[in-house]
């Protein structure tokens, strides 16, 4: 908005045209996300509390988590309105790498809230706290994949084809299905890393700030990403395909991760608020968007390695469970874990670690995908 705005006055004042770089504007977006999460915190989180909106606990999560029952959960709207705001406020409008981004986290923040508030409701009526049923939530995760990849299959947004992808640690190396007579492969995979992502992170998010830190990580390292591949001089020195337009999604990322910092004032330990699903599937869906919309899909692996590490541990631990259960019987499945509990972060809870400590190591290893995703731009 306000690049609209004060671009045409550039010519009667010459300030104004620090508007045109989105360095600038990126800082700006970021910092009006970290004092907008702290103008509107406070609000939201007295509205939640006012409101009796308690976070459900976990079947299966740690004793020590018990006490956690009485603390507000869907501070994920803080993060939504400290993103999307800063972001129309400081991004140019007409930018669909923009405009594609915003519609991804609300949706999958949409869906978050929708079970948050069922789970909730659910729990004040003294009935099971199953929140949305899985395949609804599912479905609705599938919709915004399959969406976005048939937008970006069918009308591309860039130079480059709609369906495609680059591998990291390879120049100009550019994966085409249609190319290959395997177009329709396209959609399911954005539909798989949409959806992986949005769940990575909702698994995470089970530690007093752990999901907002590692997001905050991601946030800033795609930010690098989407600068260099918005800018031809630099794309070309790096040897990256250039995404004319992709620059402006630099401006998104920052909004994220000075949302982020900002609730992690009322998120870090001892939590005054969870961010919920409303928060956790806005999150993934953000970054998986970004993820592909700068067609580097394979390089969210690296940067986001510990949510990866999160999922795997699930469904080790389930899969492993399930065979030993009809193999060998319950109980036999029951002592012979893989870990002594899943999602990862809480097997080292188990272990004797603090929580703050299993906070602090992640994003440590966090910071360390980080720095080796960015390595990537020059390693090639």
């Amino acid at each position: 908005m306000l690049f609209h705005l004060l671009a045409p006055l550039q010519p009667y004042w010459e300030p104004f045209r620090l508007i045109y770089y989105i360095s600038f504007r990126a800082v700006g977006a970021a910092v009006t996300a970290l004092l907008m999460a702290f103008l509107v915190g406070p609000i939201i989180l007295a509205r939640l509390r006012s409101m009796a909106l308690h976070q459900v606990v976990r079947e299966g999560t740690p004793d020590s988590h018990k006490a956690k029952g009485t603390t507000p959960t869907m501070g994920g709207l803080i993060i939504l309105a400290a993103t999307i705001i800063p972001t129309l406020l400081w991004a140019k409008l007409n930018n669909r790498y923009v405009l594609l981004a915003l519609v991804v986290m609300a949706w999958m923040g949409g869906i978050g809230f929708l079970d948050d508030y069922l789970k909730l409701r659910q729990k004040r009526l003294g009935v099971k706290n199953e929140g949305l049923v899985e395949r609804y939530k599912l479905a609705g995760q599938v919709v915004i994949g399959v969406a976005l990849g048939l937008y970006l299959w069918l009308d591309p947004i860039s130079t480059l084809p709609g369906a495609s992808t680059t591998l990291p640690f390879f120049k100009y190396v550019l994966i085409v299905p249609l190319s290959i007579g395997f177009a329709w492969t396209y959609v399911p995979f954005v539909t798989f890393i949409l959806t992986g992502a949005s769940n990575a992170v909702n698994f995470t998010d089970g530690l007093d700030g752990l999901a907002a830190g590692l997001c905050a990580i991601a946030a800033v390292t795609f930010a690098i990403y989407a600068y260099a591949m918005g800018r031809i001089d630099v794309s070309g020195y790096l040897q990256l395909f250039y995404l004319r337009g992709a620059g402006e999604l630099t401006i998104f990322c920052a909004a994220m991760f000075g949302a982020l910092i900002g609730f992690l004032w009322f998120n870090a330990f001892p939590a005054q608020v969870f961010m919920g699903d409303t928060g956790s599937l806005a999150l993934g869906g953000a970054i998986g968007a970004v993820a592909i919309l700068l067609k580097s899909e394979f390089l969210l692996a690296i940067v986001g390695a510990v949510f990866v590490a999160e999922v795997i541990s699930v469904i080790l631990q389930r899969a492993v469970f399930k065979y030993r259960k009809k193999k060998f019987g319950l109980e036999f499945a029951q002592k012979h874990r893989v870990f002594l509990r899943a999602p990862l972060h809480h097997h080292f809870e188990m272990k004797g670690w603090p929580e703050t400590q299993v906070v602090v190591r992640f994003w440590i290893i966090g910071i360390l995908c980080a720095f080796l995703a960015l390595g990537t731009l020059k390693l090639r």
